[in-house]
């Protein structure tokens, strides 16, 4: 049995300010359905180059009051990045917190406006400890 990974779902609140949480990180839109019908658009978001694993905003337009408030069960959304550090800076100087800073040089956690837990990865070595991030504490949970 073949078998290909398509997407992972996450329901959104407020479409505008998660797409623009997702483009902080570097995604981009891919494809956008609305469905007058149905009352719901279908936001598809990929990294460059990686348009082949989106993640699909789910937003339904008159609202969705069966959201939890903390989507921990969920897990997390994971990316790579070129530099923990830059990738970080430019998340805090666009209002996001770091809840899990990359003191180690190679992780990092971030939550998205619908409280979506996102690990940030350097890609191949981790880089050495540096400040701010070496003794910067936790923010609220990841």
């Amino acid at each position: 049995m073949a078998m290909k990974y398509l997407h992972t779902m996450v329901r959104v609140k407020d479409l505008e300010a998660s797409m623009a949480f997702y483009e902080l990180l570097g995604l981009r839109q891919t494809r956008r359905n609305d469905y007058e019908q149905g009352r719901f658009s279908l936001v598809f978001m990929a990294a460059p180059g990686d348009e082949g694993c989106p993640v699909e905003l789910t937003y339904n337009w008159d609202g969705d009051d069966g959201l939890p408030s903390d989507s921990r069960h969920f897990g997390h959304l994971a990316y790579a990045v070129d530099d923990i550090y830059a990738t970080c800076q430019h998340l805090m100087d666009n209002g996001v917190t770091i809840n899990r800073p990359p003191r180690d040089g190679r992780m990092a956690f971030v939550r998205s406006p619908d409280n979506i837990s996102i690990e940030l990865l350097q890609a191949g070595d981790p880089l050495p400890p540096a400040e701010p991030w070496a003794s910067m504490g936790n923010t609220g949970h990841w």
